[in-house]
């Protein structure tokens, strides 16, 4: 999908989806695949899919789908049934799988709904639609017998340490540009899950509490690959590398010695494990080419991250016991070996009061280089949706605006405009802060695109407001309304319009439709 999380802009950051090379890469060699990430052609999305279908005639559609993006898959279903009627469309990704009844109403025209991982499911249901065998036989699918969507057994984890799934197929790709601060940028998987169960995550109600690892050689024969296509900034989309250190500290020695340290690598780390390791772990990893690391630091105030249920993974501790929040001391190590720190915090939580935003805000000011904060999101089937929805703490439905910085939750101090505003006013300036550093590191990028990406950060703001003619709350109006503009990538009607599956949101209601499981 074309929409984009709003933290930085597309200018700076344009990120791959690594699910789809992974897709790709694991169907059966005679078809034809093309990969479309259409965040590379956010203001002209609807040209790019109409030539896309009309350049491969495609006979199978699908479409990756996070919940802030379900009207803009909508409206693109309804553009391309308008030009292949024929085609079959499937939907996956955390959106279709944690929240599938929003997916089958007949008049958007979803033939399957894969669900959970992908690759071997989709696999065996395009096998199935090649051999004419009954959709029936493939586990991990909805789909749709005429009037009816039929349910097929849960497919399994795929443990992936033998080999399990075939390389990502990058070549696929139809669609360039992928960048970070103007280096070509590619995504590599080393490993897959988390055994942690915090309140606000997807991964464990879209895969459960497990962690399986890539054998080492298969992770820097992937490295490589995407080194061999131009890729000098490398994310590691880990759910948590840092689960098993020992192996991330094999996989830092193997980059150097297979001659990938000159590139920049990021990674998602766990603040107690950096505490509790980095000193032995940290110069490797510099060694190895990292350069950000994102913390979950989540929130640093203990009760917020007890309601988070992450307080574990946040803990630095002494001969087994609880001694305090494991943030500083993670921060301070990686910056100690020229690394960054970009933090992700979470504001607005239920029992938060002004004075708990303004901490963790002041925290993030202090100590992260780059704020990645968030607003708590009641993402379907998550613990923490349950427990908004029960507090009557929600207050919008409209699910395009589940992006995370949109507060779409109150607290039971604090409406959900004021939390916004809180942390909009605040992480704008801490953006700013970053600048020189990067100019430092890509200088011929920033000098070409640092207006424009101040322009982004500051959107909303005008002279006036700048001569103080104006109050940040003038100026906070007039952002919003352009995010809501911006949110509008296809001009195209929703196939759902009018109807109450257009806006619904984490606990839709129950379709109307019979859901049967063949194995009965």
């Amino acid at each position: 999908m074309p929409d984009s999380f709003e933290h930085t802009p597309t200018v700076a950051i344009r990120m791959p989806n690594g699910a789809l090379a992974s897709l790709a890469g694991n169907l059966d060699a005679h078809h034809e695949v093309a990969i479309a990430d259409l965040v590379l052609a956010q203001s002209a999305v609807r040209q790019t899919v109409e030539q896309l279908v009309w350049d491969c005639a495609p006979e199978v559609v699908g479409l990756s789908v996070m919940t802030f993006q379900r009207a803009t898959a909508r409206r693109l279903i309804g553009l391309i049934r308008s030009m292949r009627p024929e085609a079959f469309i499937v939907v996956g990704g955390y959106d279709p799988s944690l929240a599938p009844d929003a997916w089958t109403d007949p008049a958007l025209g979803v033939n399957a709904i894969v669900r959970g991982e992908g690759e071997l499911t989709f696999r065996e249901l395009l096998r199935a639609l090649d051999r004419k065998r009954p959709l029936s036989s493939v586990a991990g699918l909805w789909f749709r017998d005429r009037d009816v969507f039929l349910q097929t057994p849960p497919r399994p984890v795929t443990p992936v340490e033998n080999d399990t799934l075939a390389p990502p197929k990058r070549g696929a790709r139809v669609l360039s540009g992928y960048t970070m601060l103007g280096r070509q940028i590619d995504v590599v998987e080393t490993s897959r899950g988390c055994t942690f169960d915090c309140s606000f995550c997807s991964i464990i109600e879209m895969r459960g509490r497990n962690f399986h690892r890539f054998p080492i050689p298969r992770v820097i024969a992937d490295i490589a690959d995407a080194r061999s296509r131009g890729a000098r900034a490398i994310f590691i989309v880990d759910d948590n590398i840092t689960l098993d250190v020992e192996r991330f500290r094999v996989l830092c020695e193997a980059i150097i010695d297979a001659g990938l340290s000159d590139i920049d690598y990021l990674v998602q780390g766990m603040t107690s494990a950096i505490a509790a390791n980095g000193e032995e772990l940290a110069p490797l990893m510099r060694r190895a080419g990292f350069r950000y690391v994102f913390l979950g630091i989540e929130n640093i105030l203990d009760d917020d991250l007890a309601f988070l249920k992450a307080g574990a993974k946040n803990s630095a501790r002494e001969h087994g016991r609880r001694v305090g929040n494991a943030s500083v001391t993670a921060i301070d190590i990686l910056h100690r070996h020229g690394m960054l720190v970009v933090g992700g915090l979470i504001v607005g939580n239920p029992d938060d009061t002004a004075g708990a935003i303004a901490a963790n805000l002041a925290f993030a000011r202090k100590y992260v280089d780059w704020p990645y904060i968030q607003h708590p999101t009641p993402y379907p089937g998550t613990p923490m949706t349950r427990d908004f929805i029960e507090r009557g703490l929600v207050v919008n439905q409209r699910v395009e605006e589940y992006d995370g910085t949109t507060a779409v939750t109150r607290s039971a101090h604090l409406e959900a405009d004021e939390i916004e505003f809180m942390r909009w006013k605040a992480e704008r300036w801490m953006k700013v802060r970053h600048m020189p550093r990067a100019i430092r590191h890509d200088p011929r990028f920033l000098l070409r695109n640092g207006r424009q990406m101040l322009a982004h950060t500051f959107r909303g703001t005008t002279w006036r407001s700048l001569l103080g003619l104006e109050s940040a709350r003038d100026v906070f109006r007039r952002y919003r309304a352009i995010r809501e503009r911006e949110r509008a990538y296809v001009d195209w009607p929703d196939p759902l319009s009018g109807s109450p599956a257009a806006s619904q949101a984490a606990m839709p209601p129950a379709s109307s439709l019979t859901f049967v499981n063949p194995s009965r």
